[in-house]
């Protein structure tokens, strides 16, 4: 009876201690599954740019399928500074600020005018001079606005040129609006200049940044009026009251400044000119 009973102790004492190692490892994988620093390394913040795909120098879509621009180039040099990963949301521009409210993209980077929209989002500080300007092809025989009379002029939806032609405290600009046979809109700058050369419309009212890198790649067969329908400045527009992003990322605009990096990514697009943050 005795060599029974030690022998079912000991069965009972072994069993007890698989059961409590068992429990032990398990709970040490689930520390280690839950645990923090594991979580965090794994995890990296993305940074998510809301753009034009066809509004090159600033944002577009190249030959090779890849999104590239001044501003990508940017952004891009924000999140190599402060370890993001930036995801580059091509977008259509009259839908701008549903993504934006709606957080599928944390800002909106892409030549976009601050002078008129103040009040509508968070902004960073100007970085780039702009104006509006007519571009006309080189024989179409339009020397001036004057001539623009009796034409069709296009304008992207919920452009700055559109604004500019549309703004009651410039008068001049509402005058030479009411000479065009028709004022119209288009979805892009690449739609518009396939109506201008296919001749049906005679100019496009837009940003000249955009007008002297499309003539650049045209062979020059364009020219741009000597008309300055707007001046204006280009901002990192993020959504109404995120002002923590906001700061951050002038921040690393501000040092891009001051180190030359800000410089030298504009003179890769041949914006250098334009600069004015920082100067």
């Amino acid at each position: 009876m005795m060599k029974k009973k030690n022998l079912t102790a000991l069965l009972l004492t072994a069993a007890m201690c698989a059961a409590l190692l068992a429990g032990c490892g398990g709970n040490a994988s689930e520390s280690a599954a839950a645990s923090p620093a594991a979580s965090q390394s794994a995890d990296k913040k993305t940074f998510t740019v809301g753009f034009d795909a066809s509004f090159p120098p600033y944002g577009y879509r190249d030959d090779s399928g890849e999104y590239v621009g001044f501003d990508l180039d940017l952004a891009e040099e924000v999140c190599k500074r402060e370890g993001w990963e930036l995801v580059k949301k091509p977008i259509d521009w009259d839908s701008k600020d549903m993504e934006l409210s709606s957080g599928s993209i944390d800002c909106i980077w892409n030549g976009f005018t601050i002078n008129g929209r103040e009040d509508k989002y968070t902004w960073s500080e100007p970085y780039i001079n702009n104006t509006q300007v007519l571009v006309v092809t080189a024989d179409s025989g339009i020397k001036d606005a004057a001539d623009l009379s009796g034409k069709t002029i296009l304008v992207q939806t919920d452009s700055s040129a559109l604004a500019a032609l549309q703004d009651t405290s410039k008068p001049d600009n509402i005058a030479l609006a009411k000479t065009f046979k028709e004022l119209t809109q288009v979805p892009d700058y690449l739609t518009a200049f396939m109506s201008l050369d296919s001749g049906a419309a005679d100019a496009i009212a837009m940003d000249i940044g955009v007008a002297e890198y499309q003539i650049s790649k045209r062979n020059g067969k364009y020219d741009i009026l000597n008309t300055t329908l707007a001046s204006e400045q280009y901002g990192v527009g993020f959504k109404l009251g995120n002002t923590a992003l906001r700061d951050t990322v002038q921040k690393d605009l501000n040092a891009m400044a001051k180190d030359g990096t800000l410089m030298q990514i504009s003179k890769k697009w041949g914006l250098e000119d334009a600069v004015c943050l920082g100067k």
